[in-house]
């Protein structure tokens, strides 16, 4: 699935997009957010997209907090 997702400094300023498309990952989540269906987000906003793609995007985002580091600060 990785391969689905890219970032290009030439697309969207660098920001990830699907494979192929300039489709900005955060455009996708942001409709998966509002409860669209797949089926819904592909007919209504992005024909070009396939299930795998969406589901590309949401592994993306799963990936890039599961490297983030969360610093706590110390309580007293």
């Amino acid at each position: 699935m990785s391969q689905r997702i890219v970032v290009d400094p030439k697309i969207h300023f660098g920001k990830p997009c699907v494979s192929g498309t300039r489709i900005p990952v955060q455009s996708v989540l942001e409709l998966v957010r509002e409860n669209l269906t797949f089926a819904e987000i592909i007919r209504e906003y992005y024909p070009d997209l396939k299930p795998d793609d969406i589901r590309a995007c949401i592994q993306y985002a799963i990936d890039m907090l599961a490297c983030e580091d969360i610093l706590l600060a110390p309580t007293s």
